[in-house]
């Protein structure tokens, strides 16, 4: 993969990065319940050095399983959940994968 980008449903929060992907993750934390409304939430970990924003977002802060900050910033406008912050892992930034422009490198593959 050479580039991943996305952003929220009415467009006007976008990102990009050029940084491989450190994991992929399934969250099933009450709090990432909450925020997607479903049993889990699909994360992609990027460096935080390596992720461009643009556009307005506010930030909810929250407080992780770990008793430590988690910054969850969404779209003021249309409400998508973009990337989440968590103190606990310092320098990654969580993507919210329902974000992605492009989701086919997450599908599993069959050989």
């Amino acid at each position: 993969m050479s580039k991943i980008e996305g952003g929220c449903l009415c467009g006007k929060v976008r990102y990009s990065s050029t940084a491989e992907p450190i994991f992929t993750a399934v969250c099933h934390c009450t709090h990432c319940q909450k925020q997607s409304g479903t049993a889990f939430s699909v994360i992609v970990a990027v460096p935080s050095e390596a992720l461009i924003l643009t556009g307005a977002q506010k930030t909810f802060e929250d407080t992780g399983e770990s008793g430590m900050p988690v910054h969850r910033n969404f779209c003021p406008d249309c409400g998508s959940p973009i990337i989440s912050v968590v103190d606990k892992l310092p320098g990654l930034s969580f993507i919210k994968a329902g974000t992605l422009d492009d989701v086919s490198w997450l599908k599993p593959t069959t050989e």
